[in-house]
């Protein structure tokens, strides 16, 4: 299933769309993906360097938001909007994945950081075994968000 998912996504990356519509505000964001946000929008990526700079001992991939990345999405909640998208490493999205969500001002970011160990069984869930860390500080709201997120994942259980 891992195998079949990284080259969807993979596919998705090659269909890819510019990086220049994402100045054009989280209104018009669910096209692009979390990859992007850096090199689309001087905000975004002040905001998460900011939020990662306080963390210790993040893989360059997840400083960077550099890994393989599916499209964004908006999550309403009574307490706020959210930029919400998901990122792995690239190559190995079974093993290392990311959850980010944004505030809609793009005042403050929040992510799950998501590591399955290498060489578990493929009838063993991910979810009895994963280390999960939260970035950022995220409060009950927010952590519910990335935690639906990543429990969409039908391979997750």
């Amino acid at each position: 299933m891992g195998v079949i998912r990284d080259l969807l996504i993979g596919l998705l990356l090659l269909a890819g769309v510019g990086t220049q519509a994402l100045a054009l505000g989280p209104d018009k964001i669910s096209r692009y993906r979390v990859d992007q946000l850096m090199a689309s929008d001087q905000q975004y990526r002040q905001t998460w360097h900011s939020m990662v700079q306080n963390e210790d001992r993040l893989p360059d991939w997840v400083t960077s938001l550099s890994g393989t990345s599916m499209p964004m999405h908006s999550v309403d909640k009574p307490s706020g909007k959210y930029l919400v998208g998901e990122l792995c490493e690239a190559y190995d999205c079974t093993r290392h994945r990311l959850y980010v969500a944004f505030s809609w001002d793009k005042q403050k970011a929040y992510a799950l950081y998501v590591k399955v160990p290498e060489g578990l069984p493929p009838d063993q869930a991910p979810s009895r075994h994963a280390r999960l860390r939260w970035l950022g500080e995220p409060d009950d709201t927010v952590k519910g968000i990335l935690d639906e997120e990543l429990k969409s994942d039908p391979s997750w259980f």
